[in-house]
């Protein structure tokens, strides 16, 4: 980037761009320029209109002439568990029981919240290689490491800590913890000493899930207090870039009064709820013997009257055309992660949900899922899976379905509405904040650019991403990520990778004779 500076820069002029805006008229401005103002967008409209209007102020400006490169909203990942980051590789080709509660589980109930700083740091600068500007954390233990993440990166997010209170499997040492904070539930302390002996004797993962499931029916505002501090600590913090949502990890590791209260906590705080839902088919067997309905998770929470407009539903893969409906009708946004529904989960029936009115966005999951937290690389996938499950499913072809314009609105404005943030950011209009992403086309991936949304969708790599902005502020500029040492992170992640490991007891078998 080019880039020339007055006295003063709290007005700068970003010229000379292919301008995708993303906003409900779908404009593109072929040599467009934008104003920002310290954290919004002042104006927008042609380059020559902008720095006639604005050039009376050069004196305060910064202007900088793009030469052309693409700018666009930021990238909004909608299911991403940055915690997971440092367990990148850790549970490859091994079946979604042994991932959770042999890999996964172990792992993270050996985290610290200095490890969970230290993986949101790295999934982050991984994120603003992407373009990404906002994303919505799945659930982790750590919230206060991640919100610390958070704000040194410059990032936006929708951080939540994951709950649950039942289920066989369920990690022990989250029978204790309420908060990020670890606040203890004093009155059972010496009681806990004295059950783990027994349990680690007799059928250790079943009992302990019976003991967690009557420790919380006997605290009944222990989880709703857990939910209310984690929100008056960090929501709207870090120059309100940071918001503080519910987590709910899965249907199997959730009572009925532990969605309900959630439900109702969210609603009477106006934030979100996200959650796992209709990820397997084992998923729906368990919900219909145990919960006794006739199809699975959705019908389920339909029943119960948990959907509702501010709850994310990710993954969402093994719903039927009634619980399709059930969703469109709650307004139930649904986070579609490609990559990570390929390698474990199945095709989820994106093309109707989007026929039906419901807000799909996407997502990467977290990386022992996906290993690539690339929303560039979902949105590739995101249509041409979309396009194969056609065959799949009807057993036709149809490349028209999921277009490039869709897939792009899945990663921007849709991403927005799905956490709940579309008022502020999503596309590029005047009084929204400056998130925005700058593609650089010229390169051998990309070039030649006939039709800028389709080289968006199916020909831009990571690497293309030059510059990445959010609420005003570069995060990364000219590849270069501004606010941490990325070298310095690299090896520090490293090392706290290979001690969780150890803590956690988790061995890699080798694939291959290892010399």
């Amino acid at each position: 980037m080019e880039t020339k500076s007055g006295s003063s820069n709290s007005v700068t002029i970003i010229h000379n761009a292919m301008i995708v805006t993303m906003d409900p008229e779908s404009r593109v401005f072929k040599n467009g320029g934008i104003v920002i103002e310290q954290d919004k967008i002042k104006a927008i409209g042609q380059s020559a209109d902008i720095l006639s209007q604005f050039s009376s102020l050069a004196h305060h400006l910064q202007i900088i002439d793009l030469h052309g490169h693409i700018l666009l909203p930021g990238f909004i990942n909608t299911h991403v568990h940055t915690s997971q980051q440092l367990a990148r590789g850790i549970a490859d080709d091994v079946d979604l029981m042994t991932w959770l509660h042999h890999r996964i589980w172990p792992y993270e109930s050996n985290m610290t919240e200095d490890d969970s700083y230290l993986s949101t740091l790295l999934c982050g600068i991984e994120l603003i290689h992407s373009g990404v500007t906002c994303f919505a954390e799945a659930g982790g233990q750590y919230v206060s490491g991640m919100a610390r993440a958070v704000e040194k990166l410059g990032l936006r997010a929708c951080l939540t800590e994951s709950i649950m209170d039942t289920g066989e499997g369920l990690p022990t040492s989250w029978a204790m913890r309420t908060t990020d904070d670890c606040i203890q539930v004093e009155d059972y302390t010496g009681f806990l000493v004295d059950i783990v002996e027994f349990i680690t004797m007799l059928f250790f993962d079943l009992l302990m899930c019976a003991y967690i499931t009557a420790l919380m029916s006997e605290q009944p505002g222990l989880l709703r207090q857990s939910q209310m501090e984690l929100y008056e600590k960090h929501h709207n913090t870090a120059d309100g870039r940071i918001r503080v949502w519910f987590g709910i990890r899965q249907i199997m590791n959730s009572t009925d009064r532990l969605l309900l209260e959630t439900r109702n906590t969210a609603q009477e705080l106006k934030t979100g709820i996200h959650m796992h839902v209709a990820e397997i088919p084992y998923e729906n067997q368990f919900v219909k013997g145990n919960r006794k309905v006739e199809h699975g998770t959705v019908t389920h929470l339909e029943k119960i009257n948990f959907l509702q407009n501010n709850l994310l539903s990710a993954h969402t893969v093994w719903v039927d055309d009634t619980e399709i409906g059930f969703l469109s009708r709650a307004g139930v946004k649904v986070s579609h992660c490609p990559a990570a529904a390929m390698r474990m989960l199945g095709f989820a029936p994106i093309r109707e949900m989007l026929g039906s009115g419901i807000c799909v966005s996407l997502g990467t999951d977290g990386a022992p899922s996906n290993n690539r937290m690339s929303i560039v690389d979902e949105m590739y996938l995101a249509s041409l899976i979309n396009k194969g499950r056609e065959v799949y499913a009807k057993g036709t072809t149809d490349p028209t379905a999921l277009p490039a314009e869709t897939i792009l609105r899945m990663g921007t404005i849709n991403g927005a509405k799905t956490v709940l943030w579309d008022n502020e950011i999503g596309s590029l209009e005047i009084g929204k904040k400056a998130d925005i992403t700058v593609v650089h086309p010229n390169s051998w991936s990309m070039v030649p650019v006939h039709d800028c949304i389709s080289s968006l969708v199916y020909s831009m790599r990571t690497e293309n991403v030059v510059s990445v902005m959010c609420n005003g502020k570069w995060i990364m500029k000219d590849k270069k990520i501004v606010n941490v040492d990325e070298g310095e992170v690299l090896l520090a992640a490293k090392e706290a990778s290979s001690k969780i490991l150890k803590r956690a007891g988790i061995s890699i078998p080798n694939r291959m004779k290892v010399l």
